[in-house]
C-alpha cells in the first residue's frame, strides 16, 4: 500500500538521487534512528529535555549526535569545505606559477632580442616605445591563452553540469572574474620584462653582437 509521494530530494552533494521507497520502521527496523524537532527556543537550551524524555520512553536507549540542524549542515559540508580551501590553495599556487612563468619567458625573449632592441634604441626608438613591443609581445601570448582557456572552460563546465548537482554550465561572472585574475596576473608578469628592457643600453647590445 502506497502511503503518499513525496517529491524529488537531493540525495547528496554530487549527483542527484536515485528513486528512494520509504519504508515504515515496523517493516524495516534500523540500528539507529533519527529524529527531528521544530523548537521556538535555541536549539541547544533543550538538549537535557530532549535526552529525559528519551530517558522517560526507555532507560536503556542511548541519544547521541544531539545537534541543531545548523550545525548538521555545518559538519555535513566539512569535507567540501576543506576540499574548496585545498583547491583554491592549489588555484594560488597554479596562478603565481602561471604568472612567474609568463614572465619568465617574457624575459626569454627580451634577452633573445637585445641586438633587435639595441638596434631599434640606435634608430631612434624610444624607451616608452621598446617598452611597449615587448608588453605587446606578451600580452598576445596571454590573449591566446585565455582565449583557448575559455573555451576549454566552457566545455568543461558544460559537463560538470550535467554531473554535479548546482553547477551551472554558465557562469559568466565566475567566468569574468577568473579571466580578470589571471589578465592581472598577466600584465604583471610582462610588465617587469618591459620595464627591463627599456634600460637597455643600445650601445653595450651592438657591441655584445
Amino acid at each position: 500500500m502506497v502511503v503518499g509521494v513525496v517529491p524529488d530530494i537531493l540525495q547528496n552533494d554530487f549527483s542527484q538521487g536515485e528513486p528512494r521507497v520509504y519504508l515504515p520502521y515496523r517493516q524495516e527496523p534500523q540500528l539507529s534512528v533519527f529524529l527531528a524537532a521544530r523548537t521556538g527556543v535555541p536549539p541547544v537550551t533543550l538538549g537535557p529535555a530532549f535526552r529525559r524524555a528519551v530517558q522517560d520512553l526507555d532507560s536503556n536507549l542511548p541519544v547521541y549526535d544531539l545537534r541543531s540542524l545548523d550545525e548538521h549542515v555545518a559538519l555535513h559540508h566539512l569535507d567540501m569545505r576543506m576540499f574548496t580551501v585545498i583547491f583554491s590553495a592549489f588555484a594560488g599556487i597554479a596562478l603565481l606559477l602561471a604568472s612567474i612563468g609568463l614572465s619568465a619567458v617574457v624575459a626569454h625573449s627580451v634577452s633573445q632580442r637585445t641586438h633587435e632592441l639595441g638596434v631599434r634604441m640606435a634608430l631612434g626608438a624610444s624607451a616608452m616605445r621598446i617598452c611597449g613591443l615587448v608588453f605587446a609581445r606578451g600580452m598576445s601570448q596571454l590573449a591566446a591563452g585565455l582565449a583557448v582557456g575559455v573555451l576549454l572552460a566552457l566545455s568543461v563546465t558544460r559537463v560538470l553540469g550535467t554531473l554535479l548537482v548546482g553547477t551551472q554550465s554558465d557562469d559568466p561572472l565566475t567566468l569574468l572574474l577568473t579571466t580578470a585574475v589571471l589578465s592581472a596576473a598577466g600584465v604583471l608578469g610582462c610588465a617587469i620584462p618591459a620595464r627591463r628592457a627599456m634600460r637597455v643600453d643600445p650601445l653595450a647590445a651592438l657591441r655584445n653582437e
